[in-house]
């Protein structure tokens, strides 16, 4: 059983603008040409599990719903999934030990966790077992940051950092846990 998270972050570290906006991350359009490794991503987790701000902005893209993968969105303002999206997305409430399981005892165990807000709590939780984060060369500013206060240090090794057209930086942690 794994948490994992696959996210784009500004140099500063935010992953929205102060808006909530997410254009910046098309400043360099050719990553969008590219296999940066999120579709081996994608096929080495079961489902996806984010939060509200993350899923309310999902649903306001103009496309069909991008993901063939359970998706399971932590929330306790939404009251109702969308019915077109209904088979492929369910609401899950309670602690976070709760949500998983809940989520685990339907069989997934190897989790996308996903949206900034959702991150940071499973960080402080210690429920984070591995980051793949993408530095686009811009700063923001200020914004949604992906890390927040924790309760306690959190180490990781890097066991990969990968460059792509000498622009983005990817580097690949794993949670290195206390013996």
């Amino acid at each position: 059983m794994k948490n994992k998270v696959f996210i784009a972050t500004s140099i500063d570290g935010y992953i929205a603008d102060k808006e909530g906006g997410i254009d910046w991350l098309d400043t360099i359009p050719e990553i969008n040409t590219i296999d940066s490794g999120y579709h081996a991503f994608m096929n080495d987790i079961d489902a996806l599990v984010m939060g509200r701000k993350t899923f309310e902005t999902v649903v306001g893209f103009d496309i069909d719903w991008p993901y063939q993968k359970p998706v399971f969105v932590v929330s306790t303002s939404i009251k109702e999934i969308p019915a077109e999206i209904k088979s492929k997305v369910q609401l899950v409430k309670g602690t976070l030990n709760q949500v998983l399981e809940q989520i685990h005892a339907k069989g997934y165990q190897n989790l996308y966790i996903d949206g900034g807000g959702l991150i940071q709590s499973f960080l402080r939780e210690d429920l984070i077992d591995e980051m793949i984060i993408t530095v686009i060369p811009i700063l923001l500013g200020e914004g949604s940051p992906l890390f927040g206060k924790l309760p306690d240090t959190l180490q990781f090794k890097c066991v990969a950092t990968k460059h792509f057209l000498n622009a983005i930086v990817q580097n690949h942690y794993i949670r290195k846990r206390p013996k």
